[in-house]
C-alpha cells in the first residue's frame, strides 16, 4: 500500500488548483478593473472634474481591496476544493489530547 499523497500535497493536483486560482484572479481582475473605472466616471458625473490625484487614490485604494478580497476568497476556495481543510481537520483530530508546550 503507497501512501499517495492527496490534495495540495499531490503536484499534480496543486499545479492544477493553482493554475484555476491564477485564471479566475485574473478574471477578478478585469472584472475590478472594469468597475474601477465605472466607479471613476460615475464620481466625475456627480462631483465634477476630477484631478489627477484623485483618479489615482480612487482606482488604487478600490482595486487594490477588491483584489486582495478575491485574492482571500479565492484562497478559501481552493483550500476547500482541493481537500486541504479536510486534511488539516484530520490531523488536528488526530492532534486532540495531547499536550502542547
Amino acid at each position: 500500500m503507497t501512501d499517495r499523497p492527496t490534495g495540495l500535497d499531490d503536484p499534480a493536483a496543486a499545479a492544477h488548483a493553482w493554475a484555476r486560482f491564477r485564471r479566475v484572479l485574473g478574471w477578478m481582475a478585469l472584472a475590478i478593473a472594469a468597475i474601477d473605472a465605472a466607479a471613476i466616471v460615475a464620481i466625475d458625473h456627480f462631483y465634477g472634474p476630477l484631478s489627477l490625484l484623485t483618479i489615482i487614490a480612487t482606482a488604487i485604494g478600490f482595486g487594490l481591496t477588491m483584489l486582495l478580497a478575491a485574492a482571500l476568497m479565492g484562497l478559501v476556495f481552493m483550500s476547500a476544493g482541493t481537500g486541504h481543510d479536510q486534511a488539516v481537520e484530520d490531523f488536528a483530530k488526530t492532534q486532540k489530547g495531547r499536550r502542547r508546550f
